[in-house]
């Protein structure tokens, strides 16, 4: 197997904090900036997997990069640099608590709500009569809480937010605005390289009075992609969408007893499935990206973040 990178441990110049989230670890220099390492851990059921998946941080870190750049004319973001393949450098802003979750498409997690019988989600409702993958008729935002401390994120609607003032109204509804100009945004790129953006989610933060877009977008992390070329045809015969996204994890783990369940345990992973993981990971990049995906140099891939990153610190 490939190097990994599934655990940091740095002290950057300047440095007042750090948080170990799921996937990324978030370093705090002198509350004006971060450093977000993506490592090359994997989460499902919002439970790390023991595993590693080769250049999984690298893949994210190029496709956050790339679209951050690409919609900072419809928002402002919170990238400063990417000096290392799996370590991006920017703007320290006071986080939101809650996710903008946008979906087009009747899929994931708001598929398995309708198909319980649920006709709504996050007090947003969906048409009767609609099946899984099928287009809505307009995109709709479902928001959830930010997890802390590896909590799960909960569904939560845009009046429970605003009542409960974790989001003023004002704010929230400037938050909408640029979930949909995003999402617009990223489907019209998608469709650029036959593929359909069928869900995804954005952070967003705060700074000096100033609304940024942060962490990561349209990665297979965050978000959800459909093969357009016979979408329709699947839809008709009532076929699986060929997608790519994490959702092949997720049915792999509950077709093996885990749901993120109490009382389940994640099953062993075998070699053979990590390496499936980081071939489906490498075919999203070279495909939303149209661009060929080049393995970084992983043979000491730690020491190599802590000098790219200490180095652009420095200058």
């Amino acid at each position: 197997m490939e190097s990994t990178l599934t655990t940091t441990n740095y002290t950057f110049p300047g440095q007042t904090a750090v948080y170990k989230g799921k996937v990324r670890d978030v370093y705090n220099i002198n509350n004006q900036k971060i450093v977000l390492i993506a490592s090359d851990r994997i989460s499902a059921f919002d439970a790390v997997l023991p595993k590693g998946i080769p250049y999984k941080g690298q893949i994210l870190t190029s496709i956050a990069t790339k679209f951050l750049n690409e919609t900072k004319d419809l928002v402002p973001n919170w990238l400063e640099a990417t000096p290392d393949p799996n370590a991006a450098i920017g703007l320290f802003c006071e986080p939101y608590k809650v996710e903008m979750v946008i979906r087009g498409y009747l899929a994931g997690h708001a598929w398995r709500e309708y198909k319980s019988g649920k006709r709504t989600i996050c007090g947003v409702e969906m048409p009767e009569g609609m099946k899984q993958n099928d287009k809505f008729p307009e995109p709709i935002i479902t928001p959830a809480t930010k997890a802390e401390d590896g909590d799960h994120d909960e569904d939560i609607s845009k009046e429970e937010i605003i009542t409960q003032g974790i989001v003023s109204k004002a704010e929230y509804e400037q938050l909408e605005k640029y979930t949909r100009a995003l999402f617009q945004r990223g489907t019209e790129i998608a469709a650029k390289q036959g593929l359909i953006l069928v869900d995804t989610k954005y952070e967003f933060g705060k700074k000096e009075g100033v609304i940024y877009l942060i962490d990561e977008i349209h990665t297979p992390d965050s978000s959800r992609y459909f093969y357009a070329e016979g979408y329709e045809e699947r839809q008709q015969k009532n076929e699986e969408q060929k997608q790519l996204s994490k959702e092949f994890v997720r049915e792999w783990l509950i077709e093996n007893g885990f749901q993120g369940l109490e009382g389940q345990s994640i099953p062993e992973i075998p070699d053979t499935f990590v390496e499936t993981v980081t071939e489906r990971y490498i075919e999203l990049f070279e495909k939303i990206t149209g661009e060929k995906f080049i393995k970084a140099d992983n043979s000491d891939i730690a020491n190599r973040i802590e000098s790219n990153v200490t180095d652009y610190l420095q200058v």
